[in-house]
């Protein structure tokens, strides 16, 4: 059976393992390297703090007998911005980097980060449970719209979250790729469209 829970600073570790799995391309953009020990010494480090967009605060872990299988990160698009300010500061002056990212989510809805499922339980609707877990607490419970994005050159991943009633709510270039925006909306609020 498997165990949904809000993480804590001491699954750090695991966590930035995780969400480092759903994000490498995009960290190694951030940091301007392609090593994965920096990239994941860079997640780990504001997975173990608060108040940032990778906080444990913004994440949930999946457990299966005691072993962590899957992790998210989610938040509140509204904050991306404050939330985003010390991942900027922190590459300024850590990779000696100017760095302009531009905005993956906004008002309106609880953006999904981040998804990551372990290599040896892929493909046994972890990902899928994970997902339905955060459509009965956010948009079911606090009748919040979800958001994500997915990669064009992703059509599986598509797929599933069209399966999941998520509606296309257009095109966001993000790390100077485009990707499409999508959101599952309560039902009675309807196609909420981009951050409105």
């Amino acid at each position: 059976m498997m165990i949904i829970r809000k993480a804590n600073p001491n699954d750090a570790e695991r966590l930035a393992t995780f969400l480092l799995m759903a994000m490498e391309d995009i960290v190694f953009k951030m940091i301007g390297t392609k090593d994965h020990e920096k990239a994941k010494h860079f997640l780990q480090h504001f997975v173990g703090t608060e108040n940032n967009q990778y906080s444990y605060q913004n994440c949930w872990l999946a457990e299966i007998a005691g072993e962590v299988v899957a992790a998210v990160n989610i938040y509140d698009g509204a904050s991306l911005g404050t939330l985003r300010l010390p991942v900027i500061d922190y590459i300024r002056k850590n990779f000696n980097k100017d760095i302009e990212i531009e905005d993956e989510t906004g008002s309106g809805e609880y953006y999904i980060d981040s998804i990551g499922v372990s290599l040896g339980h892929r493909g046994k609707g972890i990902g899928t449970q994970l997902l339905q877990f955060l459509i009965d607490e956010y948009v079911d419970k606090q009748q919040k719209t979800l958001g994500l994005l997915v990669d064009k050159d992703n059509p599986k991943a598509k797929k599933l979250y069209l399966k999941m009633d998520f509606k296309s709510a257009g095109e966001i270039i993000f790390m100077a790729k485009p990707y499409e925006h999508l959101q599952k909306n309560t039902p009675h609020r309807g196609g909420a469209g981009i951050f409105s």
